[in-house]
């Protein structure tokens, strides 16, 4: 696992699917660590606009680059299988599934797909520092 999470933090962009402005929840969390790592980040949330005073997209076709972003995902394993499924379509090739965002059907599809599928308890918020020093990014608070 330490491979791919070197891989995708060795991403040129990123997106949070279930990026949120409530500041409870992990959506907000996770996209908040992003900014907070000073990485190019884009949140994704249908209803959402501007989230931490930058504007989001609804979904991954919205991004400006799909094939070059390394996406988290935060939402209920039946969203996430879709998100999955578009990111496929769009030629996204590495995924992030925080805990409770994934399923046997979701890890599944992103293995017959070939989409590289970080999961299984990995968390950005606890794994994300040693990955962007595996990749060689440096940050600073």
């Amino acid at each position: 696992m330490e491979a791919a999470i070197e891989a995708f933090f060795s991403s040129p962009r990123f997106a949070v699917v279930g990026a949120s402005t409530d500041t409870a929840k992990y959506g907000y969390k996770v996209f908040a660590w992003y900014l907070s790592h000073n990485l190019p980040v884009t949140g994704v949330n249908p209803k959402t606009p501007m989230i931490l005073e930058q504007a989001t997209v609804s979904d991954l076709t919205g991004l400006e680059s799909p094939g070059e972003t390394a996406v988290s995902i935060i939402t209920p394993p039946a969203v996430s299988l879709k998100v999955l499924q578009q990111a496929k379509e769009l030629g996204v090739k590495m995924v992030w599934c925080q805990p409770g965002s994934e399923s046997s059907e979701v890890l599944q599809y992103a293995k017959d797909n070939g989409v590289t599928c970080i999961a299984n308890g990995a968390c950005v918020l606890v794994d994300g520092e040693k990955g962007l020093r595996s990749a060689g990014r440096e940050w600073k608070l």
